[in-house]
């Protein structure tokens, strides 16, 4: 499955900017820009959490952002401004950042706790 959204206005939800978003089973593009271009990719794998924004006026032109949290060096948190669909795009690349993770075999485990004080001395020690 593949979205292709563009960046929006807030006045009436009208898309008239030259930034496109395309969301696809294993990359996240965003393509800025008229004369000088720019395009910016993230793979489905490097994004860890994903968040949905929606501010009053959003709601009522029924458009939203997505925020997209990601390991990646060149941008760790993508925003996708003002864009239809946002609800249903923002599940789909949670489900799918997931599954590409699953798929390389890249999850992360937080494992909380691992190493404590346990003497006191200030120094942690390993519960391993």
């Amino acid at each position: 499955m593949e979205f292709k959204e563009r960046k929006r206005w807030v006045f009436l939800g009208l898309p008239f900017t030259f930034t496109v978003y395309t969301v696809s089973d294993d990359m996240v593009t965003i393509n800025r820009g008229f004369l000088n271009k720019s395009e910016d990719d993230c793979y489905m794998y490097k994004i860890v959490d994903v968040r949905l924004k929606q501010s009053f006026w959003e709601r009522i032109v029924k458009i939203g952002t997505i925020e997209c949290y990601t390991g990646d060096v060149t941008d760790q948190k993508l925003t996708l401004l003002h864009i239809k669909n946002a609800k249903v795009i923002k599940d789909y690349i949670f489900k799918a950042s997931e599954e590409a993770r699953m798929k390389r075999r890249t999850v992360n485990m937080q494992n909380i706790g691992a190493m404590q004080d346990l003497d006191g001395d200030g120094v942690m020690d390993d519960l391993t």
